[in-house]
């Protein structure tokens, strides 16, 4: 356990070390600020990709993948760089929508409601991603938007995995950091991994986490951790989101063979059988 423990940790250092230079030389962020004229909202997004693969893409060698971020709720769209440099430095279109607005009314809890009275929450950021996508595609073609990766932080991770199952014919992927509500979808070719929180005020309600042996059955990754809720963000310790990384990485890693595969490491250390995992 200990030599699993100093693996990931070196991978951690490397990753974020890579992740920095990368953020700072190769990636390029552009923010936009987008009004869906339908629904009388403003919708901003910061737009992260390598610039390498942009070319790439735009030479008609590879289209980009492209990765949807959604913010948990009073957490900027911006604060979520080390997830989206991850998938930027992998060659990755990523949009970090601001999924909520100061002007929204706030969440509320309604015990016997669909996910307890959020789906209009919910709606609105599948909303808010179909609109994106839309306006995306003008500027950035050469990306490949019918196979998405949809990533999200507590609000934003069910944001994410409600679009999952109302768009199986879109998503791929799907990454959540500690969704509370919305149920895992199940379904064949879908690859989920889920950080899930040690916290005493956040709990996840039941009926949203598959049982173990359904998770090993369906290729889900479910990763244990000791954090707190709030820190899935970058205002989260540089130790957390290191870990997070290297795992996402891993996750990510795909065939060793391509280009933007990581370096091999220990598989023990990072994800377990498709099943339950734990960081230390």
């Amino acid at each position: 356990m200990k030599r699993g423990i100093t693996v990931l940790a070196c991978v951690s250092a490397l990753a974020v070390a890579g992740y920095v230079a990368m953020s700072k030389w190769g990636i390029e962020h552009d923010s936009l600020d987008l009004y869906d004229a339908a629904r009388q909202r403003p919708v901003t997004v910061d737009v992260a990709v390598r610039k390498d693969y942009e070319m790439k893409a735009e030479a008609g060698i590879r289209p980009l993948p492209v990765a949807v971020i959604s913010n948990g709720n009073t957490v900027r769209n911006t604060e979520y760089s080390f997830l989206a440099n991850v998938f930027a430095a992998r060659g990755y279109l990523v949009a970090s929508i601001q999924q909520d607005l100061p002007t929204d009314p706030p969440l509320v809890t309604k015990i016997g409601m669909p996910y307890v009275g959020r789906l209009p929450v919910y709606e609105k950021g599948e909303a808010n991603i179909l609109f994106v996508l839309s306006e995306l595609k003008k500027r950035r073609p050469n990306a490949d938007y019918t196979h998405l990766t949809l990533v999200g932080h507590s609000n934003g991770g069910d944001t994410a995995m409600y679009f999952a199952k109302e768009h199986p014919d879109l998503v791929s992927q799907v990454v959540t950091l500690d969704n509370l509500r919305v149920p895992f979808v199940i379904r064949d070719k879908l690859k989920i991994l889920s950080f899930r929180s040690d916290d005493p005020v956040f709990k996840t309600d039941p009926g949203v986490l598959p049982a173990p042996q359904v998770a090993k059955k369906d290729g889900i990754d479910i990763v244990k951790t000791h954090f707190q809720h709030t820190w899935m963000s970058d205002r989260g310790p540089d130790s957390v989101k290191e870990r997070i990384q290297a795992t996402l990485d891993s996750f990510l890693g795909g065939d060793s063979s391509s280009d933007l595969a990581p370096a091999p490491t220990d598989p023990n250390s990072l994800l377990v059988n498709n099943g339950a995992a734990a960081l230390p």
